[in-house]
Formats: structure tokens, sequence, C-alpha cells
């Protein structure tokens, strides 16, 4: 069986994708596979669901959920009970099913592998297909406490440096015009990240367009000294300077 958080939550079995369409149900499974394995307190989980407004019969109310969520569990085909009362909570045990979010970050690691070992055909590879799996909102587009918000937080982290590195095997393997349409996405949707400005640069410069190069850095440190004051980092002035 598959869990799925990197987009709408989802359990997928023998090709069939089983949803559960109450919203705070979903919130109560997405906090348990955000720390699989792991044990969550009875208090976390009720903040999850309800942050600072529980009803009266809170408790009441989630062990009724508890109930329900290990029902529509085994009718999606787990195997015995994945959700197991501890005496500190409760877990999600995984056992041998699969999460899509530790296949992303296996595929991660595999693809820093391959890329310190020069590998970038094989790196490349291990970053898209890491990419690939991120279908959407995480965890849909729920409203949630802090458990599931920290995770989204390191998840969108973990998107940006998997865009980087990505980029960063094609140059190497010279797909520099290839890369160019997407850096220009990239660079406005994250206009402060200047990991991507430098990288534009360097596409740009190896497709033989100079000028277009020392534009984005003028583009960039303007935008960065307008909005926060400073200067572009010596990492981006490098980039330039080898240009010239």
């Amino acid at each position: 069986m598959r869990y799925e958080i990197l987009g709408p939550i989802r359990v997928v079995e023998g090709g069939r994708a089983y949803t559960l369409g109450a919203p705070k149900m979903e919130v109560l499974l997405a906090a348990l596979l955000v720390n699989a394995d792991q044990v969550l307190t009875v208090d976390q989980l009720r903040t999850e669901i309800w942050e600072d407004d529980a009803p009266r019969r809170a408790l009441a109310t989630f062990q009724v959920y508890i109930s329900q969520l290990r029902k529509f569990l085994r009718q999606a085909g787990a195997a015995g009970n994945p959700i197991v009362r501890r005496e500190a909570g409760y877990q999600l045990a995984l056992g041998a099913d699969e999460l899509d979010v530790r296949v992303f970050t296996q595929l991660m690691r595999q693809g820093r592998e391959h890329a310190r070992a020069k590998r970038y055909e094989a790196s490349k590879s291990a970053f898209q297909a890491a990419l690939r799996l991120h279908h959407g909102p995480v965890v849909g587009d729920l409203g949630c406490g802090p458990v599931i918000n920290q995770f989204r937080t390191w998840f969108s982290e973990a998107v940006l440096e998997c865009h980087e590195a990505l980029i960063d095997a094609e140059l190497a393997l010279g797909c520099h015009r290839e890369t160019v349409g997407r850096l220009y996405s990239l660079t406005t949707e994250h206009p402060y990240n200047e990991t991507f400005y430098g990288q534009l640069m360097r596409a740009l410069d190896r497709s033989g367009r100079r000028a277009e190069a020392l534009k984005v850095y003028r583009s960039a440190g303007s935008r960065l000294m307008v909005d926060l004051g400073i200067g572009p980092s010596p990492g981006l002035r490098e980039i330039h300077d080898s240009i010239l």
C-alpha cells in the first residue's frame, strides 16, 4: 500500500486511489503520516484537528475519528492495524507500506550521491523523479496546526533544493538552452533566490547570450537593493565577473 501526502491525501492500493473526503480526518491522517513511525500525543493531534477551537466533547470526537480512520485504512487494504495506541499517544506504523515523502528524500539522497561522483545523467534522473512526486498543494488545502505547517515549510525548502540540484546536473551535462525558460520562471516565482539567478546567468552565457546574462545580474541586483536593501552576494558577483 502507498500513502501520498505530496499533494491531495490519498491511499493507493492495487491501482485504486482512496480518499477520505472528511477534512478533519484528513488532517488527522496527514499528521500521523508526517510523523510516520513516531508517536504524537493526543494533545498534539487534537491541536492539529481543531487548533485553539476544540469542541466541548473533543476527546470523544477524537476517538471516533481514530476509529473511523482505522476502518478507512482497512477498507483501503491495510494489513492489520497501522494506527497503534501507545502510552504517550498514537503512531502510524508504516511497516512494508510506502510513503511518497520518504521516496522523495531517498531520491534526493541518490541524486546528491550521483552528483558528487559526477554521474550527472543519473543525478538528473533521480532529481526529476523526486519532483514528479509533488503533484499539488502538500496535504491538500487543509488548514492545519504546527505539525503539518512545519512539514510544509520543510518540504517547500526541499523542493527548491531539488530544483537547484537538478539544474546544476543539467548544466553539467551541457543542457544550457533547455534550462533557460525554466530558470526565468523560477526567478519570477522566487525573486530573492540568488542561486536561480546565478544558474540563469550561466545558462545564458553558455548559450551565447552574454548580454542577457548581464541584464539578469543588473535586474537581480536592483530587485535585491530596492526590496531588501542589500546588494548581490559574492557568489553572484563572481559569476558576473567571470562573464565579463
